[in-house]
């Protein structure tokens, strides 16, 4: 039997209510609320968030691969899994893959994982999807798109929903897309994108597949497919399935918006979160074509209730509403705004980021062989001077081992807000840590809300983008208020 074995989702910290954007423009006001990445935040670092959820404490290093799936990569010719893998820890003797330009990448990423298990390739892979895609401002898809991450572990023990059986169909129609030098999506009108398209192409997938299965609606707890920008047509499809709205999964529109590739995955997450065993899912996506997958869920289930995981539920309930959408325009680099008299960040040394990645990108120090003290050093990638050598309490020379930080929480021993620094969000935060187990480190701080840090309050590790420099993302490690 082969499936998943575990599920993690990600929603960012931030939302923007809809209001806001009919207070700029005008028009009628959309109900309900959008997810909003922050300023330091793209697909690799929600895609490793939600990865990071899916894991729920497990050994990363047992899963043989990564397949990562966005239409809004940073990056046009870098494999973005690999940054994911490493900084999940993963280890080098792993498969990884990206798979981009189309809203489906996340289900063709699954297909393929499973394709892999069921030939002996790998015992087991992981699957993510993350997407920021950036809407005109003024438009119907301001309000709709939101941000967000899923991802899914295919393997063949341990299965909490077995997959058994999936169709695909491909269909070469251009109903939205976006050409290389566009900033924002561009779609024909809706007769044509959404009735020869969507309306015609998903459920012809769905439908197929029950066939193939002698299953009519009837037989399913729940139909879980992603939604198009025109929430109605998410209806439509499925009263012409013969499915009621008991049955179809809310697509999180009024909570979250449209998360591009990662929206189907991060639906079937919020499913599998209420599921119970002997449930009967059918899941589907579209774009370029569709895939059609047929879940019934096992008794494994229930051990996934115990387990620390955020997925939907937590991560709907742990959020900050932006104040104003000048806010949102400067997060998304659509308004260029007077900068800082400062100086300019020193070049992005490839040469330090290649010696130091497991420090940078794996956030790892060193643990004292002789007294056990773990001690943290920045490293040369982010400015470290000097390796340590010396340990701090019994003064041992060179005696040490490995020692990870990123999965340890920690407190705020220390911080400072400065008004005055070139940052996007400001006042820029940072502080010293205290990390459980011992260890401590100076941090930048992120999703915080500057009225609300104390001293010894709890705070957790999370991977996020730095600064962009000559066509290099560099990411690191920051701190955060202990999220749910």
């Amino acid at each position: 039997m082969i499936g998943i074995t575990s599920y993690g989702a990600y929603i960012p910290y931030y939302r923007l209510s809809r209001q806001e954007l009919s207070k700029v423009w005008g028009g009628f006001a959309i109900p309900g609320e959008k997810a909003v990445a922050s300023y330091d935040e793209d697909p690799v670092t929600m895609a490793w968030e939600a990865a990071n959820d899916c894991l729920g404490g497990a050994d990363p290093k047992k899963i043989d691969g990564l397949f990562f799936a966005t239409t809004s990569s940073p990056y046009k010719e870098k494999q973005c899994s690999a940054i994911i893998a490493t900084a999940l820890d993963m280890g080098d003797e792993i498969r990884t893959g990206d798979f981009g330009n189309s809203l489906r990448g996340g289900t063709i990423a699954l297909a393929s994982a499973l394709d892999a298990v069921k030939a002996g390739t790998a015992n087991n892979m992981m699957v993510t999807a993350a997407d920021i895609r950036v809407p005109a401002p003024g438009g119907y898809d301001e309000g709709g798109y939101g941000d967000g991450a899923a991802a899914l572990l295919v393997g063949a023990s341990g299965v909490i929903a077995a997959i058994e059986g999936y169709y695909s169909i491909s269909d070469e129609f251009t109903g939205e897309w976006r050409a290389d030098g566009d900033t924002f999506v561009r779609a024909w009108e809706d007769r044509m994108a959404l009735d020869e398209g969507y309306s015609a192409i998903l459920p012809k997938a769905m439908s197929t597949l029950m066939s193939k299965h002698g299953l009519t609606a009837k037989d399913f707890s729940k139909a879980v497919f992603n939604p198009p920008i025109d929430i109605r047509r998410h209806g439509r499809v499925a009263m012409s399935l013969g499915f009621d709205a008991a049955q179809v999964q809310e697509p999180l529109f009024m909570t979250v918006g449209n998360t591009g590739t990662a929206m189907a995955i991060m639906m079937l997450v919020a499913a599998l979160e209420e599921a119970k065993p002997g449930d009967k899912i059918l899941f589907a996506n579209y774009g370029n074509g569709a895939d059609a997958f047929l879940i019934k869920v096992t008794d494994e289930i229930t051990k996934t209730r115990i387990q620390q995981r955020r997925g939907i539920k937590a991560h709907l309930n742990s959020k900050r509403l932006l104040t104003n959408y000048a806010t949102y325009l400067r997060w998304r680099n659509l308004v260029t705004v007077q900068r800082t008299r400062r100086p300019e960040i020193p070049f992005t040394s490839l040469a330090a980021l290649k010696r130091s990645r497991k420090e940078v990108l794996g956030l790892y120090g060193k643990k004292c062989k002789r007294c056990g003290t773990p001690q943290y050093q920045p490293p040369f990638g982010v400015g470290g001077m000097a390796p340590t050598r010396i340990c701090v309490v019994c003064q041992a020379k060179d005696e040490f081992e490995d020692y990870r930080f990123a999965d340890k929480r920690g407190t705020l021993f220390t911080f400072s807000l400065d008004l005055l620094a070139d940052v996007i969000d400001p006042p820029a935060t940072s502080g010293f840590i205290d990390f459980e187990g011992g260890g401590r480190g100076w941090f930048e701080l992120t999703d915080r809300d500057p009225d609300q840090l104390k001293v010894g309050m709890p705070v957790e590790m999370t991977f996020r983008k730095m600064y962009f420099d000559r066509g290099i993302h560099n990411y690191y490690w920051k701190a955060r208020p202990v999220r749910c």
